[in-house]
């Protein structure tokens, strides 16, 4: 099983760009939203409601990837339901970022990077939130520049696949 690369600085590991405190290291490999309290992911859930609504378009690929990470977030059914209502009605950014913790802010920075990204395109306004929200867990926009590029180099790794596959 091929496993993210870590590399260790004294009791601390960077993955993803990151460096993680060895306290929370078993956190955040590579992806354990499921493990953080509920209350935390239904922020999460509900900030990436908001981010479908940033430029007043929802692309399929956009859902696709809302849909995915709600399922990932392992929310109750009637969360789920609440979230999905958000879509039509979201809360405000501050409402969306008061809920999350350390952990769950920097996945939701960098699913929210992936979700903006998934329709092609990065609109001045998607911009605009995804350094708020990095600003918000203490990250920079250098950050948000690189999670950026990571989206970019994961899509064509994914065509890479397809490519593959149709010889």
């Amino acid at each position: 099983m091929l496993r993210p690369k870590t590399i260790e600085f004294g009791h601390d590991f960077v993955i993803a760009g990151f460096i993680i405190p060895s306290q929370l290291r078993g956190v955040m490999l590579p992806d354990t939203l499921h493990q953080l309290p509920q209350a935390e992911r239904f922020a999460y859930a509900k900030l990436l409601a908001f981010v479908t609504n940033i430029d007043d378009e929802l692309s399929i690929d956009e859902m696709a990837v809302f849909e995915q990470r709600l399922g990932t977030a392992l929310l109750s059914p009637s969360q789920r339901k609440e979230v999905r209502n958000f879509l039509k009605d979201p809360p405000s950014l501050g409402e969306c970022l008061e809920g999350l913790g350390p952990v769950s802010g920097r996945l939701a920075l960098r699913d929210a990077t992936l979700m903006t990204a998934a329709d092609g395109h990065v609109d001045p306004s998607e911009r605009q939130v995804l350094d708020s929200i990095a600003m918000h867990v203490g990250l920079s926009n250098d950050v948000v520049d690189a999670l950026l590029e990571w989206v970019l180099k994961g899509y064509d790794w994914m065509q890479d696949g397809l490519d593959l596959l149709n010889g």
